[in-house]
C-alpha cells in the first residue's frame, strides 16, 4: 500500500510538473531567440523540455526504462511535427532512432561496448574474474578496503568516462562481491569516479571537449584554472571516501547494502544473474587471466586515442590527445585487445577455439540492455535538439546574465544541472553554456573562471543523476546492476554533493578565491556528512536495529 501511495504521489507530481512546463511554454516568450529554419511552433520554448521530463519521470515512477524513454521520444516527435502522424513517425524513427544508430561516433561506442562484453565473457569463462576475486579477498580484508580500491582504480583511469566505467566494473565486481558490497553501491562508486574524475583531469577526453569550446586557443589553460572551483567533482570524491571509511549509508542504498551484508545477495533480488554467479564460482584460471587483458586494453585504448588525434603523423602527445576521437580510439583499442586476449587464452590452454567463439554471442547478449538504453537515450537527445531545448536555455541565461552578477556561478550551476539532467549529456551542456559564459565574462575575469567551472560542475552533476545519461548507463553495465536501481540509489548521494556545491558557488560569487572557498566547501561537506551519520545512527538506535 505504501509503495502504491508513493507511486501515485510521484505520478501526480509528474503530471503537475508537466502541466507547469506546458503553461510556461505558452506564456514565456522566446524574445531574442532567432527562429529555427522550418521549426515547429513548440521549438525553442519551454515545451522543448517536456520530452525528457516525461521520460525521466516515467522511468522513476514505473521502474521500466525502455518504455519510458520511448514515451519521451514519441512526445518529442509529436511536438516537432505538431501532432502530424506521418511527421511524427518519420521524425522518431528516421531522424531519431535511425540517425542515432548511423552516427559514426555512436556506432564506435556500440562496437566498443560489444567487444568489451565479449572480453569480459572470455575472462569469466577462463576463470580470471573468479581468481582475481579470491586473490583480492585475501589481500583486501575489509569492505572499506574494497570500496577504497574501487575509488583508487577509478581515479587512475581518468582518460575517458566510458572506458573508466566498463574497465573498473570488470576488475572490481569479483572483489566487491567477495566483501558483500551491493551492485548498487559498486555502480555508484563507478559512476562517481567516471565523469567527476575526468572533469578535473587535464589529460582526458573531457578536458579536450571543454577546451574545444574556447575560441581563443587557451582552452586547456582555462580548464586547469577552473579545476579548484569544480566543487561538485571534488566534493563527490570527498564524499565517496567518507562513505567508504565510515560505512554511512542512507536512502534506498541503505536497504541494498543491508541486504548484501546480511544475506550475501549483492543483487538484492532485483535481477536474475544466476549465470554470473556461476562464473564467479569458476575455480579454473589465474589472476593473470584477468590482469593481462585489462592491461592490454588500457595500453591499446590510449594508443588508439592518440592515433585518432594524429600522434603518429607527427602531432605532439598533448595536441593529439586533445584532438582525439574517443569513439575511434576505444573501438580500435578494444579490437586489438580482443585478438590479443584470444591468442593469450589459446596459448595458455585455458580456453579452446570453440569456447572463445561462444563468448561472442554471450558478450553481445550481456550488452543488449545497455545498447537499447543508449540508443533510446541518443534518440531522445535528438528530439530535444530538434526542438531547440539547448538554444532556449542558453538564450535565457544570456538574457539574464547581468542581473545577479555575484549569484551567477550558483545560477549557472543550477541551470547546467537541470539541462544536463534533462538532455542526458554533459558535453552538449558545455557547448551551450560555456560560449554564453565567455561572452559575458572575459577570460581574465576571476568570476568568469568560477562560472566556467560552475558550468562544468553542473553538467557533470546532471549527467551523474540522469537516467538517460550515457555515463550512467555505462556505470550500470559495468557493475551489472539494474539501471533504474542504480539511478534511484545514487540520487540522494549526488543531491547531497550538489546542495553543498550550490552553497559553495554562492560563496565563490562574492569571494572568487579557490584557496579560501575550496577548503570551506570541503569542511561544509564533512559537516553535512557527519550530521547525516549522527542522524541515521540515532534513527537506527531508536528503531532497535
Amino acid at each position: 500500500m505504501k509503495i502504491k501511495r508513493t507511486g501515485y504521489q510521484l505520478l501526480k507530481l509528474l503530471a503537475a510538473f508537466s502541466f507547469a512546463v506546458m503553461v510556461f511554454g505558452l506564456f514565456v516568450s522566446a524574445e531574442g531567440i532567432e527562429e529555427m529554419e522550418n521549426a515547429s511552433r513548440f521549438a525553442m520554448t519551454a515545451w522543448s523540455l517536456l520530452p525528457p521530463v516525461i521520460a525521466i519521470g516515467l522511468a522513476l515512477v514505473t521502474k521500466e526504462v525502455y518504455s519510458s524513454l520511448f514515451a519521451g521520444i514519441l512526445a518529442g516527435g509529436l511536438l516537432y511535427s505538431e501532432f502530424n502522424l506521418e511527421g511524427t513517425l518519420t521524425h522518431v524513427f528516421i531522424d531519431g532512432i535511425e540517425a542515432s544508430l548511423s552516427d559514426p561516433y555512436n556506432v564506435g561506442i556500440l562496437i566498443f561496448l560489444i567487444i568489451l562484453g565479449i572480453i569480459v565473457q572470455m575472462m569469466n569463462k577462463a576463470g580470471g574474474s573468479a581468481a582475481f576475486g579470491r586473490w583480492a579477498s585475501r589481500k583486501i580484508r575489509t569492505r572499506s578496503g574494497a570500496q577504497l580500491a574501487t575509488i583508487g582504480l577509478g581515479s587512475l583511469i581518468f582518460i575517458d568516462d566510458y572506458f573508466n566505467c566498463l574497465t573498473v566494473g570488470s576488475v572490481m565486481r569479483p572483489v566487491c562481491d567477495s566483501k558483500r558490497i551491493s551492485r548498487a553501491k559498486l555502480a555508484y562508486l563507478i559512476d562517481a569516479t567516471a565523469a567527476p574524475v575526468c572533469i578535473i583531469a587535464p589529460v582526458s577526453s573531457w578536458a579536450a571537449a571543454v577546451s574545444s569550446y574556447v575560441s581563443e586557443g587557451n582552452g586547456l589553460a582555462l580548464f586547469i584554472r577552473a579545476i579548484p572551483f569544480n566543487f561538485y567533482a571534488i566534493l563527490t570524491i570527498v564524499m565517496m571516501i567518507f562513505l567508504s571509511v565510515t560505512d554511512l549509508e542512507y536512502g534506498p542504498m541503505a536497504e541494498h547494502e543491508k541486504t548484501a551484508m546480511e544475506t550475501g545477495d549483492v543483487f538484492a533480488g532485483i535481477a536474475d544473474l544466476t549465470d554470473h554467479r556461476e562464473e564467479m564460482n569458476n575455480h579454473n584460471g589465474k589472476v593473470i587471466d584477468l590482469v593481462f587483458p585489462i592491461l592490454v586494453l588500457i595500453v591499446c585504448c590510449v594508443i588508439g586515442m592518440i592515433y585518432s588525434g594524429g600522434f603518429f603523423q607527427g602531432t605532439d602527445f598533448i595536441t593529439a590527445f586533445s584532438a582525439s576521437d574517443a569513439s575511434v580510439g576505444l573501438m580500435l583499442g578494444s579490437s586489438v585487445t580482443l585478438m590479443a586476449a584470444a591468442a593469450f587464452y589459446l596459448a595458455r590452454g585455458v580456453l579452446n577455439f570453440k569456447e572463445i567463439t561462444s563468448c561472442i554471442p554471450e558478450g553481445f547478449r550481456a550488452m543488449v540492455p545497455a545498447i537499447l538504453i543508449l540508443t533510446f537515450a541518443w534518440s531522445l537527445k535528438a528530439m530535444t535538439d530538434s526542438l531547440g531545448a539547448r538554444e532556449y536555455v542558453g538564450q535565457l541565461v544570456m538574457n539574464h546574465a547581468g542581473t545577479f552578477r555575484s549569484f551567477l556561478p550558483a545560477i549557472i550551476f543550477m541551470i547546467a544541472c537541470l539541462l544536463s539532467f534533462a538532455t542526458g549529456t554533459s558535453w552538449g551542456t558545455f557547448g551551450i553554456l560555456i560560449p554564453v559564459t565567455l561572452s559575458v565574462f572575459p577570460v581574465a575575469d576571476p568570476l568568469g573562471v568560477v562560472c566556467i567551472s560552475a558550468c562544468m560542475a553542473g553538467a557533470v552533476c546532471g549527467d551523474h543523476c540522469s537516467p538517460i545519461s550515457d555515463t550512467t548507463i555505462m556505470a550500470s553495465a559495468g557493475a551489472q546492476c539494474d539501471h533504474v536501481t542504480h539511478v534511484t540509489t545514487q540520487l540522494p548521494y549526488a543531491m547531497t554533493a550538489a546542495a553543498v556545491s550550490f552553497a559553495a558557488y554562492i560563496i565563490a560569487g562574492f569571494l572568487p578565491n579557490a584557496f579560501v572557498v575550496l577548503p570551506l566547501a570541503i569542511v561544509l561537506m564533512a559537516a553535512v556528512l557527519f550530521a547525516l551519520r549522527t542522524l541515521f545512527r540515532k534513527r537506527r538506535a531508536a528503531s532497535g536495529l
